[in-house]
This record gives structure tokens, sequence and C-alpha cells, in this order.
């Protein structure tokens, strides 16, 4: 007889799996949608309420302050109530919120919805890798979570298209709108994702998490042995994570790499993310041809996605996460350095494929280092330090830009961005650890 997390690591990627990696997906599909309609609609709003670049600065980290507070309280959550809890009501709250950004009647009301729909997206994010991470076998648990993330280009993908399409006849509202709808209906759709059996296992939930297992099992045409009971007492059911415990002597290291990791991540890429169709018009480009280069870079996000996923379980999550991280450093110093159409597209390009292919290892890496009943904290914390560097980026990218003009605040920005990317991959090289082609178990022992 076996454990639950040694039936769960046997397993090949079952229909079960990739049922619960496209309905996770979805969701993250349609946060990233609402996270690049902020991109496209700063320059319309700025415009239409004439407001300055460091006022567009803040409506790029009122998001961020939600989701900070958002992925702390629901990482917290997720290792009391469950992953799927979290994940359905979490998506819930960002799609209403999101739709009634679109009816916001003046910046003040819009700042506000900004903070709920960071609230729901923050919790929303660090849980579901943590889901997919735990229903994934050994072999494959990098890969599936990296293209979890990758459904976040797609989403950036579709909201650089209404920008492109819609949002110069039908203004910056129809945007918010239609990033919040669809995300209440695939909220409604994950209603059929089981909970996390490694979850359930150490909640001392054996007979529910056997049942998952073994659907998973006769999916696979493998025989069940069995769960042998784990000896869990009354505590270990109801443990409650205190935040101390990330910053014990077991968890110290990782604890420091990931904050450091998701600090630097977070304000690098809403460094420039949320603000380049606003610096491309800067550039002197009009808005429409910032929304198409825009459009063209987005389509880079994935190729750097999909490289990431099979390149993290054929070399390693370090090695991946150092060379991407990199690659983002370089293109960002191309990219501020970029005079010609050919030389924005290129850099552009490749700025966005470094730094995607980047965070799908990051979230793949982050549910790897902590053990199942700290998992959900542990990320979720995290995911909450780094969005300090979300909350910041937005608004002294719109403080730097605005002080020293059009093309000596784009040099300065990416400058500064550079630097970000490099330390943050001199970190993860000497202090990170591997996580590659071990179990939960053998990772957290």
């Amino acid at each position: 007889m076996s454990s639950i997390s040694q039936r769960i690591d046997r397993l090949p990627a079952t229909p079960m799996l990739r049922r619960v990696l496209f309905l996770t997906g979805l969701g993250w599909m349609f946060d990233a949608m609402d996270q690049g309609m902020v991109s496209g609609v700063m320059a319309s709003i700025g415009k239409e309420w004439q407001l300055s670049a460091t006022d567009l600065g803040l409506l790029g980290s009122a998001s961020a302050v939600g989701m900070a507070v958002g992925a702390a309280a629901a990482g917290m959550i997720s290792d009391r109530w469950g992953r799927r809890t979290v994940v359905t009501y979490t998506l819930i709250l960002f799609g209403i919120a999101s739709a009634m950004s679109a009816f916001a009647p003046n910046f003040g009301l819009l700042l506000f919805f900004r903070f709920l729909t960071g609230l729901g997206l923050g919790g929303e994010l660090p849980a579901a890798s943590t889901l997919v991470s735990e229903f994934s076998p050994a072999k494959a648990r990098g890969k599936m979570v990296v293209l979890l993330e990758s459904f976040w280009a797609w989403g950036w993908i579709v909201a650089a298209l209404i920008a492109y399409l819609l949002l110069p006849v039908y203004g910056w509202r129809i945007g918010f709108l239609l990033g919040g709808i669809p995300a209440l209906y695939a909220a409604y759709l994950r209603k059929g994702i089981p909970e996390s059996p490694r979850y359930l296992e150490q909640k001392g939930l054996l007979k529910e998490a056997d049942e998952i297992v073994s659907k998973m099992e006769q999916q696979a045409g493998i025989q069940n042995e069995g769960t042998t009971p784990q000896n869990l007492n009354k505590q270990d059911k109801k443990q409650r994570v205190m935040l101390r415990e990330l910053w014990s002597r077991t968890y110290l290291r990782r604890t420091v790499v990931l904050w450091i990791l998701w600090l630097g991540i977070n304000f690098g890429y809403y460094g420039f993310v949320l603000w380049t169709p606003t610096l491309l018009v800067g550039k002197g480009f009009s808005l429409v041809k910032g929304f198409e280069f825009t459009l063209i870079m987005c389509i880079a996000q994935l190729p750097g996605y999909y490289s990431s996923a099979y390149l993290i379980e054929k070399i390693g999550r370090k090695p991946v996460l150092v060379i991407y991280l990199a690659g983002t450093a370089l293109s960002a110093y191309l990219f501020g350095h970029g005079e010609s159409v050919n030389a924005i597209l290129i850099s552009g390009c490749l700025l966005y494929f470094f730094s995607l292919g980047a965070w799908g290892a990051v979230y793949a890496y982050t549910p790897e280092v902590y053990p199942t009943k700290v998992r959900g904290s542990g990320t979720g914390w995290a995911a909450a330090i780094g969005r300090i560097g979300a909350i910041a980026a937005p608004y002294i990218v719109g403080r730097i830009y605005q002080e020293n003009g059009n093309q000596a605040g784009f040099n300065n920005v990416f400058l500064i961005l550079t630097a970000v990317f490099a330390i943050v991959a001199v970190v993860v090289a000497a202090a990170g650890i591997e996580t590659k082609g071990r179990t939960l178990d053998e990772i957290n022992s």
C-alpha cells in the first residue's frame, strides 16, 4: 500500500489532471485579460479624465495592493479550508469587481474597484498553481504548472486584440466589461474541479482523497493498491500555519529566495507591461500603433511559455529561471535603448518572451519548496510580498517618466528594470534549491 502522494506520482497525465488544468487555466486567462486591459486603457483613461502619469501609476498600483492582501489571506485560507474553495470564490469576486470597473463614474471609484479586482486576482493565482502542482506527478509537475501559466499569454493576446480593435471605437469601459463577465462563467465551470488529494490526505480525509486518486488510476489503467493511513493527530488536521514558521530554520533559505524572486519579478514585469502602450506613445507612436506593437509583443509570450515548459523538466527549475531572468534583463536594456521601429519590436518581443517564460518557471517552482501543510501559506505569502513590487513599480515608473521627460524617462525606466532582473537572476543562481524530478515528499523531507 502507498500514500496518496506516492500514488499520484506514479500516474501519467490523466484526463482528470487535464480537466483541472483547463478549468483552472480558463480563469487564469480571464485574470490576464483584466491585467492586459489596464495596460490598454491607461492612455485612454488618462486622456478622458486628464490624468497625470503619476495618477496613471496609481491605477496600476491599486489592483496590486488588492493582490498583495488577497494572496496573503487566500494562501492561509487554502491551507485551512482547501484549494478548490479559494480558486472558486476569488474568481467570482474578481469577475464582479472587474465588470463594475466598467461603470466607474470617476477616478476614485475606479481605483476602489481595481483594488477589489486585485483582491480576487491575488487570492486566486497562488491557490490555483498550488492546486495544479498537487494534482501533478513529479515527472510532469513543472511542465503542468508552466502550461497553466501559459493561459496568461492567451489572456493578454485577447486583451491586446480588444485594445487594438474595440477600444478606439467603443472606449475603455468595454474592455473591463468583456474581461469581467466571462470570468463569472469560468467560476461556474470550476464547480466541477475536485479538491487536491494531497491536501485531503494531509487533513486526514483519506476516504475522499482515495476516491479522487482511484478515479485517476482507473483513467490511467493502473491497479489501485489502496492507501496507507497517515499518522495525523488532531492538531495536524486543524493546524494553523503562522508566518513565523516560514522563517524557521527549516524554511529560512527557501523563503528568502522566494520572496526576493517574487518581489523582483513583480517589480520588473509590472514596471514595463502596464506602461508599454503609454511609453510607446511617448516615443512618438500613435495610440493605435502602440496597441498594435503590444499585440505583436504579446504573441511572443507563447513560445516563451512553451519553451520554458519543455526545458523545466529537461534541465531543471534553477537553470530555466536564471536563463530566462538574465534574458529578460538583457532584453529590457535593449528595449530601453531601441531607436528604430525594428529595434523596438525585436527587443520588445524578446522582453515578453523571456519575462513570461520566467513567470511560468516561478509558478512551477514556488509550490514545490514547501510541504503540503504550509504550501498554500508559503506560496501565498511569496505572492503577497511580490505584490509589493507590483504596487511600487507602476507608481515609480510614472514618477520617473514624468520627471525625466519622454526620452530620458524611457531610458532610465528600463535601466532600473534591467538591474532588478539581473539581481534576481544572481540570487536564484547562488541560493535557490533545485526541485526537478523529486517528489513533493522528497523535496520537503
